[in-house]
């Protein structure tokens, strides 16, 4: 029995701490598969789309245009050439003693054109438009203002990670010590089973071994349920099959780190978000004040217009032009944009200062809770200690049968328990560490 319970005391010494090399590749593993993370790329690809769109406008647009045109009936013109011009041409004819000058007919022109073609190729150019200029500005911005998001949802999928990580050991370690004591258990059974056949002990010594038995039993299989449901969630962060297995690092020692000292957040990207929309704002605010200055454009047509499909030299055109607009009285309505976008920076200014009393709250609240997880682990490896040695004393006097059977029990449930208690506080200064290196945005994102 001594030996087979020894097997519980390795279970938590049997991990030495080799590094974090599978953890570091199933964070690199996660940052590439995760389905948040891919929208995330997606919604910035998109603000890189509109930021070259918002390039784009500065340079010149050209476009073809064409019309046709049938028209018959509608309002006319009357032109009374015959009126005007036959007088004339009878005069001539009678002096020149010929017909040469014919009789015009007076004509009605349709305002309509009929069967007319306009082709043109139509080029627009911005020369001076300071919207334009802050619109770009912005969306500049704007796609800064997406990688920080892209970065914050990362340094949060980064926690995820590491803490279902450390939940899963220590659920797996947990199952260990289970399967170990209840070894233990079995081999109590056996022996007082055969000590109460040879009138050693009484039948309620096999009843509470029996009863030790059928407790470790279901301690084991809910540690084990909490086991698949720790995998399922790891994986799940992962993008994986619920049931694929995790490789794990070996740990026995609580983390420590540089992260774990830094004291400051301004490497936190809310507070880089926060600060990349008041340079937004101040762009708003310039481009509501650009209405002072005029717009100034160009223009280009170059084309053919005719009737009948005729095309020639006289059929060709070009159109050129420049644009001036210039917002001179607005009902005070540009006056009132920029006092709403000014009031914008002050509310924003406000909430940069909350945001960085809330992140540093934060901040100290994680390592206060990784201190006190700290001091739980030292306090288990004296319990545990403890327990040990009361075991083993309780065992020696079971031995020579000066001490009850419910007596040796207590002393294998508390150095359990201490083993349970060390193997949860263990993990927890790693997962409270991980705590820590969000708030402080200690991990490296590269």
């Amino acid at each position: 029995m001594k030996n087979t319970f020894y097997a519980i005391l390795i279970c938590l010494g049997s991990r030495v701490a080799y590094g974090q090399d599978n953890l570091e590749k199933y964070i690199v593993y996660g940052l590439n598969n995760n389905e948040s993370i891919r929208t995330q790329q997606f919604t910035l690809k998109k603000s890189i789309y509109a930021l070259r769109d918002a390039k784009s406008q500065f340079f010149p647009d050209l476009s073809f245009i064409t019309t046709y045109t049938k028209a018959g009936g509608g309002r006319s013109i009357d032109l009374p050439l015959g009126d005007l011009v036959n007088p004339i041409y009878a005069t001539l004819n009678l002096l020149t003693q010929s017909n040469s000058f014919p009789v015009i007919k007076n004509r009605s022109v349709l305002l309509n054109p009929d069967n007319f073609y306009d082709a043109k190729f139509h080029a627009t150019m911005p020369l001076l438009d300071l919207e334009l200029n802050y619109n770009r500005k912005i969306k500049q911005q704007e796609v800064t203002l997406q990688q920080i998001e892209v970065d914050i949802y990362k340094r949060e999928l980064i926690k995820e990670i590491k803490s279902s990580y450390f939940g899963y050991a220590q659920s797996e370690q947990a199952t260990l010590i289970y399967q170990s004591a209840l070894k233990v258990a079995e081999e109590n059974l056996r022996i007082n089973n055969a000590l109460f056949r040879n009138d050693k002990v009484t039948r309620s010594t096999v009843l509470r071994s029996e009863s030790e038995l059928s407790k470790y039993q279901s301690l084991l299989e809910t540690a084990r349920q909490e086991q698949r449901s720790a995998k399922a969630y790891f994986n799940f962060l992962l993008n994986r099959a619920p049931e694929t297995e995790i490789a794990m690092d070996n740990y026995n020692e609580p983390a420590t780190g540089p992260a774990l000292v830094d004291s400051t957040v301004d490497k936190r990207e809310e507070l880089k978000k926060l600060n990349t929309t008041l340079s937004i704002n101040d762009q708003v605010t310039s481009l509501n004040k650009s209405y002072i200055v005029p717009k100034l454009g160009a223009f280009l047509d170059f084309g053919s217009q005719a009737s009948d499909w005729q095309y020639g030299d006289r059929t060709r055109y070009y159109f050129a032009g420049v644009s001036l607009r210039w917002n001179l009285f607005a009902s005070g309505k540009n006056r009132y944009r920029v006092a709403q976008s000014e009031t914008d920076k002050e509310i924003i200014k406000s909430q940069i200062n909350y945001t960085n009393d809330q992140l540093k709250l934060q901040l100290i609240l994680a390592r206060n809770a990784y201190n006190s997880s700290l001091a739980k682990y030292t306090s288990a490896l004296k319990q545990l200690a403890a327990s040990e040695k009361y075991y083993q004393d309780e065992l020696k006097l079971y031995k020579q049968g000066q001490a009850l059977f419910i007596e040796l029990l207590d002393g294998q449930n508390q150095l359990i328990g201490a083993q349970l208690q060390l193997n949860v506080s263990l993990y927890d200064t790693w997962i409270k560490a991980a705590d820590i290196e969000r708030a402080n945005a200690g991990f490296g994102l590269k």
